[in-house]
């Protein structure tokens, strides 16, 4: 018997980098996932493919999830597909790196639709249909504890999930539901895979393992908030970013 069995995890942003990632850990480790994509189905039909044909259990569902309409879509066709919801990860996200005299307001406003507005009416929605014993995992960013120069507006809106992390965790937790956050540093496949190769060398130099994150690497931290093993934790933020900054 495998460590998730019988549960049924959303991955949002889950075509790609760390959400693809989490949602092949998970699979392989027994649940059945829903590889959430707002528009590179291809993308997400691959990890379907590559996750059923390994045995797995997974869809795919097409939903913007700065939507109220798409959000609500998305856990009703993942209760059609698989019956229940016991897992949610928070991972969708959008980066903007610009210095302050290049900001404007559809930077602000596209930023923080997605990385800031996006977690909470995912979590009520998906809050509506947990049940005990059920797990919300929230995507980060480092950059929220070690800010970053052209960083502004994505490290403002990364750190917004925290405190839903802190907050719903006190909201959920009679319930037997956790809540939790991990902060990815700097990874590749990923947000960071088109930064210039200078920029990543000086990233993976900062790392005592001399080298940037997998997706991988936050994938195993992930399944272990949404595991039993972490019942005892909500509420508490990880730092995966490899001993960097520390």
């Amino acid at each position: 018997m495998k460590k998730f069995d019988q549960k049924v995890a959303v991955i949002t942003g889950s075509s790609h980098g760390i959400g693809a990632a989490i949602a092949r850990r998970l699979a392989r480790d027994g649940a059945a996932v829903v590889i959430n994509y707002a528009s590179n189905a291809a993308a997400a039909e691959s990890i379907v493919a590559e996750i059923t044909s390994a045995g797995g259990r997974a869809i795919a569902v097409q939903a913007d999830v700065t939507k109220a309409a798409d959000i609500a879509r998305l856990f009703e066709e993942t209760e059609r597909a698989f019956g229940r919801l016991d897992i949610l990860v928070n991972n969708a996200g959008i980066g903007v790196l610009k210095p302050l005299d290049e900001v404007d307001e559809a930077d602000w406003d596209r930023v923080f639709a997605l990385n800031a507005k996006a977690p909470l009416f995912v979590a009520k929605e998906a809050a509506k249909r947990l049940g005990p014993d059920g797990r919300i995992v929230n995507v980060s960013s480092s950059t929220t504890y070690f800010p970053l120069a052209n960083t502004a507006i994505y490290a403002a809106s990364k750190i917004v999930p925290r405190m839903y992390t802190e907050v719903l965790a006190k909201e959920l937790g009679a319930r037997g539901i956790t809540v939790n956050s991990v902060a990815p540093g700097p990874t590749s496949p990923g947000m960071f895979e088109n930064a210039p190769a200078a920029l990543q060398a000086e990233a993976a130099a900062q790392s005592p393992f001399n080298r940037i994150g997998h997706p991988d690497d936050i994938a195993g931290v992930v399944a272990f908030l949404v595991s039993d093993d972490a019942r005892w934790m909500t509420g508490q933020h990880l730092l995966v970013n490899g001993g960097a900054t520390i």
